[in-house]
C-alpha cells in the first residue's frame, strides 16, 4: 500500500499521525491491524508505534533539566461555606508572611488591638480591602478587615497616598501605619507586599533559547495553520535566515501557555466559527502538529479557559479523555493553571523559575484599573503582570477569577520568579521588571468576532524567544 493510500485510509477511521509516525506504519505496515479492528483499538497501535519510534531515537542531553515546583491536583468534594472562609483566612496568612519581611511593619498589631489603643497611639495593622471610597470632602476612606475584626482607615487628599486609590483593589491585602482615632485610623503610609528589590538576575555561560507560544486555538476557522506550520517548520530548523535557524537549533524549551485549541461553548454562537466540533479531535489534531517538533525539545504545557476542563483555579492538567494523544508525546510535560516551572539547573547553577498563568483574571484589571485601562488595555500585558507582581497574587480581586477554596492559596505569589509568562490577550509582550523577564506570548488565530465586539487587537503569529545567556528577548514573526 503506497503513502496517499495510507493517508486516505488513516483519515477513514478518524485517526492523525505525525510524520516520524507514518514512517514507522509504512514500514511495519499489518493490514489486519485495519481490517477487524475498531478505531480505538488501531490508535491503541499507532500510539505502541509512536511510542517505540522515539525510544529508539538518541538519548537527550540530561543537562536541559525541567523540574515541577509547584502544579496542582486536587480530589474533586463538596464545598461548604466554611471553605471559602478558610481560604480567605489561609490567603491573609500567606500575604501577610509577606509584608511582615518589610521593616516598617515588623511590629504589626491585630485590629482588635488596634481598636482599643488610645487615641493618637501610632499603630500598624495589616488587613483584606473590603471597601474602599471618596468621601464627600475628598478623602480616601477604605475598610480594613483580618481574622479579628474591622477598621475605617482614612487617607486625607492632601497627603502623598491620594493617589494611589486607583491602585488599590478590593480584596487584596496591605499594611497600614497612622494614628488611632475614634475607631478610626489615620493613615500616613499605605505598604503593599510588592517585590524585593534584590532580586537576582540569573544568566548561564551557555547560549540556549527557550520559546513561547499560546493561544493556539486548534478546532477555530480562524486558525492561522498556515502560520504554526512556518513556525514548527522554524524550530525543526528548517525555516528563517541563517541566524534564525541557529537559533532554532539552540532552543530547547518551549512553553505553551494555555487555550491549545477554541473549546466547545466558550462564548456565545462559538459553533459559527468552529471547523471542528468534538473536543477529541481539536486535541488529535494539535497532538499532530506539536508531535512534529524536535524531539529535544522539553515542552511545557499548562490550560487556559478554552481548554476542556474546569473554569476555576488553579486549573488541573489536561485531561487524558479528551487530550490522551498530547499525553503520549514523550517530550512534553503537563503543569496546572498557574505552575511554577525550574529549566536549567545543574550541579553549579540553581536554575531558572518560570510562573506559568494564562491570564484569565487579566479581563478584570483592564476593566477595573484605570492606570492600565488608559495605560494601553489589552495591548500592554506588561502592565498587567507587573501590577500583580506587586499585589503577590494572580487574581487578588474576589471576582476577578474563578476559583477553588483550598487549604491554602495556590495563586499567591510567594516565590519571585525569574520568568513570569502569560497569554490570554492574543498580543505578544516582552519586558523586565525588578530582574523579572515578562514575558506573553501572542496567538495563532486572526480576530473572531467576539474579539471586535470587546474591542480587541490581536496580533498573532509571534513569537518570545529569550536567550538565556544574555536574558535579551526578541519577537519572531511568522505571520505576512
Amino acid at each position: 500500500m503506497d503513502r496517499i493510500q495510507l493517508i486516505s485510509l488513516l483519515l477513514k477511521k478518524g485517526l492523525l499521525v505525525s510524520p516520524e509516525t507514518l514512517e514507522e506504519i509504512e514500514k511495519n505496515f499489518d493490514e489486519d491491524i485495519f481490517s477487524g479492528f475498531s478505531s480505538e483499538e488501531i490508535e491503541k497501535s499507532l500510539v505502541f508505534q509512536f511510542n517505540k519510534h522515539n525510544l529508539n531515537e538518541k538519548k537527550e542531553d540530561t543537562k536541559f533539566s525541567v523540574e515541577i515546583i509547584k502544579s496542582y491536583s486536587f480530589e474533586p468534594k463538596k464545598r461548604e461555606v466554611s471553605d471559602f472562609v478558610n481560604y480567605f483566612k489561609a490567603r491573609y496568612n500567606q500575604i501577610k508572611e509577606i509584608l511582615h519581611g518589610r521593616p516598617e511593619l515588623q511590629n504589626v498589631i491585630s485590629i482588635n488591638r488596634g481598636l482599643s489603643k488610645k487615641k493618637n497611639d501610632r499603630v500598624s495593622i495589616i488587613g483584606m480591602i473590603s471597601d474602599k471610597r471618596i468621601t464627600k470632602n475628598g478623602n480616601i476612606l477604605l475598610t480594613l478587615e483580618d481574622p479579628t475584626g474591622q477598621i475605617n482607615v482614612l487617607i486625607t487628599k492632601n497627603k502623598s497616598l491620594s493617589n494611589l486609590f486607583d491602585e488599590i483593589v478590593f480584596d487584596e491585602i496591605v499594611g497600614v501605619s497612622g494614628v488611632v482615632g475614634d475607631k478610626i485610623l489615620f493613615a500616613d503610609s499605605l505598604y503593599f507586599p510588592e517585590l524585593p528589590l534584590s532580586k537576582e538576575f540569573k544568566k548561564i555561560n551557555d547560549e540556549v533559547y527557550a520559546a513561547f507560544i499560546g493561544d493556539i486555538h486548534i478546532g477555530s476557522k480562524m486558525f492561522l495553520e498556515e502560520d504554526f506550520k512556518k513556525f514548527i517548520e522554524w524550530i525543526n530548523c528548517n525555516y528563517g535566515n541563517q541566524n534564525q535557524k541557529e537559533v532554532a537549533k539552540k532552543t530547547k524549551y518551549l512553553f505553551i501557555v494555555g487555550d491549545l485549541v477554541d473549546g466547545i461553548g466558550i462564548y456565545p454562537e462559538q459553533d459559527k466559527e468552529l471547523n471542528i466540533k468534538d473536543i477529541t479531535k481539536q486535541y488529535d489534531l494539535c497532538a499532530y502538529y506539536i508531535s512534529q517538533i524536535r524531539k529535544d525539545i522539553k515542552i511545557i504545557i499548562c490550560p487556559g479557559n478554552h481548554d476542556a476542563l474546569r473554569l476555576s483555579e488553579p486549573q488541573p492538567v489536561l485531561d487524558k479523555v479528551f487530550a490522551k494523544l498530547l499525553w503520549d508525546i514523550p517530550n512534553v510535560m503537563m503543569v496546572s493553571n498557574p505552575s511554577l516551572i525550574n529549566i536549567h539547573k545543574t550541579e553549579s547553577f540553581p536554575g531558572f523559575d518560570v510562573l506559568l498563568y494564562h491570564g484569565y483574571s487579566f479581563d478584570y484589571y483592564i476593566s477595573n484599573v484605570d492606570t492600565i485601562r488608559k495605560g494601553g488595555g489589552y495591548d500592554r500585558a506588561d502592565l498587567i503582570m507587573k501590577f500583580l507582581l506587586n499585589k503577590r497574587h494572580l487574581a487578588p480581586s474576589h471576582s476577578s477569577t474563578l476559583y477553588l477554596p483550598l487549604e491554602y492559596d495556590p495563586l499567591v505569589i510567594d516565590k519571585i520568579p525569574d520568568f513570569f509568562v502569560s497569554g490570554h490577550l492574543h498580543k505578544s509582550s516582552i519586558s523586565s521588571y525588578n530582574n523579572i523577564s515578562l514575558i506573553c506570548s501572542s496567538c495563532w488565530q486572526s480576530k473572531t468576532l467576539f474579539q471586535e465586539k470587546m474591542g480587541h487587537h490581536p496580533e498573532p503569529s509571534r513569537v518570545p524567544i529569550i536567550n538565556l545567556k544574555t536574558r535579551a528577548m526578541v519577537l519572531m514573526n511568522f505571520g505576512d
